[in-house]
């Protein structure tokens, strides 16, 4: 027998974008004769836009999307907001339908996608917890004995007898989080709805979905969080617009995708760099690495003196107290660290015009590896502009400690060693 319990075929999505009826014959009518006329909409509200002239557009949210999952696998989902991460999972867990293609699963599914996805707010969490076992096909007798369990794991025991509408978010999440695992599903579905929780919590979701695909049942993760995709799941999926770009294991795909935005160069024009927010005012023109002799380089060796030069264009007559940072992530998105003006400097400068700005990192210790930097300008107060994953900084080996040994880590600190 096959162990495939997810088989994806041909898969798309398709989304006709235009204007949702007023909700009356009569509404309808009247924006209908206002068209015909070349007349505004006359049911828009104050600041509302028209958007009745996109009326049989297009959104294709999946193209052609294949894949199969096997019994026991947990597979993480990666990709941009928009790239149709949610919509797949809205599809395996039958929120929607796709356009065209098939899907087949074999088990039952558990998911959650989205704060509330399951639960009926004026009903306890006590209640919620029975009837979304009742939901997934469980019996009564078989709720009761994980019952305390779900309870337990979700940490919401004083409150489980309120109505849920009067949950925080995080509580809310915790106890369908625990519905969903503890309830024994031979499929687990989880969008990005942990990232409400705390640092703790996410740590025991983690091991719980981990438990889970240990037990021979199947994950589907979708996440932000490269870390927490990385240490889960052993194979990854990445969606960008609709399609999937790589399809592989954990550190291949991710490492795909962190470069998707980064630029192999000594010097990055971000002047329209995709991985700048698109509220964004672009201040940051460029970023260059340079060699302690002045030469452009994107690759050095350990223990260089790293010089980055920062290109500004205020396009205002002054900043008061600007600040620039540089974030350094290594291969799977984990934070590095920062250099930042505003704690390793005393200098406040006053922008007046277009300005040239050097950090020097005098002695660079990273371990070997590819590591991304994004790069932030603020004024002190708030962040102006900023771009993600703007470049790529290649560190390979040196002799550092002149012994023929590199060490291990992120970083590779001196240290004396004496006895006695």
């Amino acid at each position: 027998m096959s162990n495939t319990v997810i088989s994806i075929e041909n898969v798309s999505k398709s989304y006709q974008l235009g204007v949702i009826n007023t909700g009356t014959f009569r509404g309808d009518l009247q924006r209908w004769w206002a068209k015909l006329r070349g007349l505004p909409d006359p049911h828009l509200k104050i600041g509302q836009k028209d958007h009745g002239n996109r009326q049989g557009e297009t959104l294709w949210a999946l193209k052609d999307i294949n894949f199969q999952v096997q019994q026991g696998e947990a597979l993480g989902i990666i990709g941009r907001n928009g790239a149709g991460k949610s919509t797949l999972l809205k599809i395996l867990s039958r929120v929607t339908a796709p356009t065209s293609g098939e899907v087949k699963v074999r088990g039952r599914i558990a998911s959650l996608l989205e704060v509330g996805t399951g639960f009926h707010p004026e009903l306890t969490g006590r209640e919620n917890i029975y009837l979304n076992g009742a939901i997934l096909g469980m019996k009564k007798a078989e709720i009761d004995r994980k019952f305390d369990e779900i309870v337990d794991f979700s940490g919401v025991e004083k409150f489980i007898d309120t109505p849920v509408k009067r949950y925080s978010s995080g509580m809310y999440v915790r106890l369908a989080f625990a519905v969903a695992a503890h309830l024994e599903p031979d499929i687990l579905i989880v969008d990005e709805v942990l990232a409400v929780g705390d640092a703790e919590f996410q740590k025991k979701c983690l091991g719980k979905m981990g438990e889970v695909a240990y037990e021979g049942r199947t994950v589907l993760f979708v996440s932000h969080n490269m870390a927490a995709i990385e240490s889960l799941c052993q194979r990854v999926l990445c969606l960008n617009a609709g399609e999937v770009i790589a399809d592989g294991s954990a550190d291949q795909v991710i490492s795909l995708y962190l470069a998707q935005d980064a630029v192999e160069s000594s010097s990055v024009d971000l002047t329209a760099h995709s991985g700048r927010h698109q509220n964004m005012k672009p201040v940051l023109m460029s970023l260059s690495f340079m060699k302690d002799d002045g030469s452009n380089a994107s690759t050095f060796q350990i223990g260089d003196q790293i010089t980055f030069q920062i290109i500004l264009d205020p396009k205002e007559d002054n900043y008061d107290y600007p600040v620039v940072s540089i974030t350094v992530y290594n291969y799977v998105g984990v934070l590095v660290c920062k250099l930042a003006s505003w704690a390793q400097s005393q200098h406040q400068w006053i922008l007046e015009s277009r300005k040239k700005i050097h950090c020097i990192w005098p002695d660079c210790r990273l371990a070997p590896g590819r590591y991304y930097i994004s790069i932030g300008f603020g004024n002190g107060q708030q962040v102006i502009d900023s771009v993600q994953h703007a470049a790529i900084l290649d560190i390979v080996s040196a002799d550092l400690y002149g012994t023929g040994k590199i060490g291990s880590g992120l970083f590779l600190p001196d240290a004396e060693w004496i006895t006695g």
